[in-house]
């Protein structure tokens, strides 16, 4: 089988899907599945280009906000032939305009993974932004996902949310499993590590948040409740560790001077490889108090280091994290998270312990890579070769 990933850019600081991506394609590379990728980034856009697991096409650098290429859909005339099936990876962006201009009347079939996209938080938190969507919708998105061979949700959740976004909703519905692959197994090492190159951290009891620095993921809310527990353990001390995109960092931190916080948490900056896999072992729990998450890489990647999830029940995940067992599910608010926090804090170290072995095995079960790799593989077997215009499982009509 060959396959060809489009994806406005690899670069990592776009967060999960990238992760994501660059994870699939090397397991499907493992089990001889041809993989290439056509991205929009510029082809001198960094090392990442190089370091992918797979043959990039980079047509960049775009144009706008809206990552225009005029390369892209001659690109996908000429070549697409050559592919068995097409995966669009995300929404609202030229690349997934330029797929359905270049396919629509192709036998190559494509496939669209949304990755929470669709869901309707977006409309209510951004209302003038959704109307443009709106006005967009009609004429690129729907139609995109409409003439997919199959619109992949990476869990059933996402799924029902979807159907909520837009009115004027009709595709071909497939759920896979998503995740990510098992992180290295030297533990104590890279806890060591992580905590003698951040020496303030000797002794103290982390929480960790490791995600992008945006207002979605209620990193407002994890201060203030941090605020709240903290006088519970003096040795408590919060790990906020993520690229700022928004500038919202030095704002965060005004809030916690403001909360007389501001010296028990450390903002490290993005963490890759052994920092990153050292901060989540050094840490006791991980924190994701989401307003909105689609699946939440990071949430699978703490799992499979054994630590708890304290989430909100924003993550998309959520419903297979509480009946695991592995984490703490609240609601996205300041009494939620402030919940979450505190029942881990009152937990006794026994109960503890069960949840971190609950956690791994969550992960085990449920997220790791080689999953998601034979989940994506069999919906692609079942759909290709199937009539390009699907009988739709979904149609929803306006109230």
């Amino acid at each position: 089988m060959r396959l060809l990933r489009v994806i406005p850019s690899l670069d990592p600081l776009g967060g999960g899907p990238m992760e994501g991506a660059k994870n699939i394609d090397s397991c499907l590379a493992s089990r001889g599945i041809n993989v290439e990728v056509l991205t929009l980034d510029s082809p001198d856009a960094g090392d990442f280009l190089q370091q992918y697991p797979a043959t990039v096409h980079a047509l960049g650098p775009s144009k706008w906000g809206f990552g225009y290429s005029p390369l892209l859909v001659p690109w996908l005339r000429e070549h697409g032939p050559k592919f068995d099936a097409v995966i669009v990876d995300g929404l609202w962006q030229y690349h997934g305009l330029g797929t359905w201009l270049a396919l629509k009347d192709s036998p190559t079939p494509y496939f669209v993974l949304p990755h929470g996209m669709l869901d309707p938080w977006f409309k209510y938190r951004y209302p003038l932004k959704h109307l443009k969507k709106w006005l967009y919708w009609p004429w690129a998105e729907y139609r995109l996902l409409r003439d997919a061979r199959a619109v992949v949700f990476t869990c059933e959740e996402e799924r029902r949310l979807a159907r909520d976004s837009f009115w004027l909703y009709r595709c071909n519905e497939a759920v896979t499993s998503y995740g990510t692959k098992a992180p290295p197994s030297n533990a104590q090492e890279l806890a060591q590590a992580f905590r003698q190159k951040h020496p303030e951290l000797g002794g103290k009891r982390l929480l960790l948040f490791l995600s992008r620095i945006h207002e979605k993921k209620g990193c407002d809310l994890l201060l203030e409740a941090f605020a709240r527990v903290a006088d519970l353990d003096p040795a408590l001390h919060l790990v906020m560790a993520g690229p700022d995109q928004t500038g919202w960092v030095a704002v965060l931190q005004q809030q916690a001077s403001a909360l007389g916080v501001a010296h028990r948490i450390s903002w490290p900056g993005m963490l890759t490889g052994d920092d990153k896999w050292g901060a989540f072992h050094a840490a006791e729990a991980f924190c994701l108090p989401s307003h909105q998450e689609n699946f939440g890489i990071v949430v699978a990647e703490a799992l499979g280091c054994s630590k708890p999830v304290l989430i909100s029940n924003k993550v998309n995940i959520w419903r297979e994290i509480e009946g695991d067992r592995a984490g703490i599910v609240n609601d996205d608010t300041l009494e939620g998270t402030v919940a979450g926090l505190a029942s881990w804090l009152a937990m006794a170290p026994e109960r503890q312990e069960d949840m971190r072995l609950a956690a791994r095995n969550c992960f085990e079960q449920r997220f790791q890579i080689e999953q998601v790799a034979e989940s994506l593989i069999r919906i692609i077997s079942e759909h290709v070769g199937q009539d390009t215009s699907p009988e739709p499982q979904h149609l929803q009509k306006p109230a």
